[in-house]
C-alpha cells in the first residue's frame, strides 16, 4: 500500500552533544545527536496509527518479530530503517510524531514524522485520503521546533536542529500509487514518463530546500528500490517472475537524477548538505544475488497470498513464512527487517557507488567535532 522501495562489521559512533535545558535541570548533560525522519511507509514508525487511513500497519502479523511482538505501525516483521540509524548513533528509536508519549526530555532524541501513502507530490496516495503529505510533514517540523524552543530556547533549539541527521525517504508511491496505480491514471495522460521523472525530481528539490530551509543541515536521502521487482509488482504486472519493465524504467529514469539534483542542490548551497543514498543498489544486490546475502528468494515476501504472496494486504488471514531472514520481503512492498539491516549496514560504511558524496560513519566523524 505504500512505495518499495528503497534498502561486515557493523559501525557503531556515538555522538554526544551538549545541550542546556534548564525545565529539567539538566543544563550540561549530554545527548545523542537528535535524528529527524520524513517520508512514506519505509521509515513510517507509526504515525499512521493516529489516523483515519487504510495505510496501517497496527495489526498482527506486523511487528511480529520487534521486541515486543506486537505491531508498531512499522510496515516491517520488525525494526526498519530508522531503527538501525537510530542505534548507530547510539539513541533510542524516534517516536511518532502522534505519538502522545512524544513530549519533554523524548523530544531531544529527535521526531518520525513519516506517514505511509505519501509521496513527493501531493496527489500521490490520494485513495490512502487521510495521510501526512509532505507540506504537512514539514509544518509540523516547524511545529516541533516551536515546542523544543519552549524546553530549552531558540538558541539551543536552533543548535540542536542544525547538529541533527536527517533521513527522507519517498518517490516510489508517486510511481506505484500515482502514475501506475491504474491504466491512463491521471498523471500518465498529463506526463510522458520521462517527464513526469523531471516533474517529480523538481518538486522534490523543493521538499530539500524547503528542509534546509528549516534548519537541517546533514540529510540522508535515500532514492527507490528497483520498483518492479518487489512481490507485489511480480504477482500483478510481471511476466514469469521476471521484474515489471515499466516501473523498472520508472526507477532507471528517477534515480540517477535524483543523485545529479541533490549534487546540483549542494553546489547551490555551498556545503554537502545531502547525501544521495543509492538505496536502489543495496536492494538490486540481494534482489539478484539473495542467497548471497543469506536469503533463499528474493521473489516471495513472508505475508501476503496468492503468486508470490504479493496480492493484497498483509493480515492475520495471510500466508506467514515461518522464518522472516530467509526471505528479502516482509509483505509485497516492504524489506523485511533483516533487508532492513543490510541496507543500513551499507548506508553506514558503503563506497561511494552506494552512497554519495560519503557514507554515514565518515559523515558521523566529519560532524564529531562540530557538533
Amino acid at each position: 500500500m505504500a512505495s518499495f522501495p528503497i534498502i561486515r562489521s557493523y559501525v557503531v559512533w556515538s555522538l554526544v552533544t551538549v545541550l542546556a535545558f534548564s525545565s529539567f535541570n539538566l543544563k550540561g548533560a549530554e545527548a545523542a545527536r537528535a535524528f529527524f525522519v520524513f517520508g512514506d511507509s519505509l521509515v513510517d514508525n507509526g504515525n499512521n496509527n493516529y489516523l483515519v487511513t487504510t495505510a496501517r500497519a497496527d495489526a498482527p502479523p506486523y511487528g511480529i518479530d520487534y521486541p515486543t511482538h506486537t505491531p508498531t505501525g512499522r510496515f516491517s516483521n520488525g525494526l526498519n530503517i530508522p531503527d538501525f540509524i537510530s542505534e548507530a548513533l547510539g539513541s533510542e528509536p524516534t517516536l511518532p510524531y502522534l505519538s502522545p508519549e512524544l513530549d519533554g526530555e523524548k523530544l531531544l532524541v529527535g521526531a518520525n514524522f513519516a506517514s505511509a501513502g505519501i509521496g513527493v507530490l501531493i496527489d500521490t496516495g490520494i485513495q490512502f485520503v487521510n495521510i501526512i503529505r509532505m507540506p504537512r510533514q514539514l509544518e509540523y517540523f516547524q511545529q516541533y521546533q516551536q515546542r523544543v524552543s519552549a524546553l530549552i530556547g531558540e538558541e539551543e533549539t536552533r543548535k540542536l536542529v542544525n547538529g541533527a541527521l536527517v533521513l527522507i525517504t519517498c518517490g516510489g508511491n508517486d510511481f506505484v500509487n500515482n502514475y501506475f496505480l491504474v491504466p491512463n491514471s491521471a498523471r500518465s495522460r498529463q506526463f510522458a514518463l520521462p517527464d513526469y521523472v523531471t516533474y517529480v525530481i523538481s518538486e522534490y528539490k523543493k521538499i530539500l530546500q524547503r528542509l534546509y530551509d528549516l534548519g537541517a543541515r546533514r540529510v540522508l536521502v535515500t532514492g527507490t528500490g528497483p520498483l518492479g521487482c518487489v512481490p507485489a509488482e511480480l504477482a500483478t504486472r510481471g511476466r514469469n517472475g521476471e521484474c515489471s519493465e515499466e516501473l523498472q524504467s520508472a526507477s532507471s529514469l528517477y534515480n540517477p537524477q535524483l543523485v545529479e539534483m541533490i549534487t546540483q542542490l549542494n553546489n547551490e548551497l555551498g556545503s554537502d548538505v545531502f547525501v544521495a543514498a543509492n538505496t536502489h543498489l543495496m536492494h538490486d544486490d540481494f534482489v539478484t544475488n539473495p542467497q548471497a546475502y543469506g536469503f533463499v528468494t528474493s521473489k516471495v515476501a513472508c505475508c501476503g497470498q496468492g503468486p508470490f504472496n504479493g496480492v493484497g494486504l498483509c493480515t492475520a488471514a495471510s500466508n506467514l513464512c515461518p522464518d522472516r531472514d530467509t526471505l528479502a520481503f516482509w509483505d509485497p512492498f516492504h524489506p523485511s527487517e533483516k533487508a532492513n539491516r543490510l541496507i543500513v549496514q551499507q548506508i553506514m560504511t558503503g563506497a561511494s557507488n552506494y552512497m554519495k558524496p560519503f557514507n554515514l560513519s565518515t559523515i558521523l566523524a566529519l560532524d564529531s567535532n562540530k557538533y
